[in-house]
C-alpha cells in the first residue's frame, strides 16, 4: 500500500502583512546609512497599522510579494548604495524568513536625518 497516497494536507501558514513589513523594517534600519524609517503617505492602513505598518507598504499575492520601503538617510550616506543595500537586506530578510518570494523592492528616500550628525 502507498502511504504517499493518503498522507493528509498538512495545512498552510498564512503570514500577516504585519509581520512582513516588521521584517522589512527591521532589516532596513540594520543598513548604514539608513538613520530612520519614515511615514509612507497616508491610507487607511497608515492610520491603523503599527509603526512598520507606516514605513513598508507590502503588496502580498500567493506569488507576488512587492515591499515600497520609506526611509530617511544619515547626512553623507551615498543614496545609490544605500538604496540598492537596503533592497538587497530586505529581499534577503523577508525571503529568508517567511519562504515567500519577494519580487521587487522599491526604496522611497523621503528626507534626511540631520539630528543624527550631532
Amino acid at each position: 500500500m502507498d502511504t504517499k497516497a493518503f498522507r493528509p494536507s498538512e495545512g498552510s501558514c498564512i503570514i500577516s502583512e504585519e509581520v512582513i513589513a516588521t521584517i522589512a523594517s527591521t532589516a532596513a534600519l540594520e543598513i548604514p546609512g539608513v538613520a530612520s524609517m519614515a511615514n509612507r503617505p497616508a491610507d487607511i492602513r497608515g492610520f491603523i497599522g503599527s509603526g512598520a505598518s507606516r514605513s513598508v507598504r507590502v503588496i502580498n499575492n500567493e506569488n507576488v510579494t512587492i515591499l515600497d520601503v520609506y526611509i530617511n538617510l544619515s547626512v553623507g550616506a551615498k543614496i545609490q548604495e544605500v538604496a540598492s543595500a537596503v533592497q538587497r537586506g530586505v529581499k534577503v530578510a523577508v525571503q529568508s524568513m517567511t519562504g515567500k518570494p519577494v519580487t521587487k523592492v522599491n526604496v522611497h528616500i523621503v528626507g534626511l536625518d540631520l539630528d543624527n550628525n550631532k
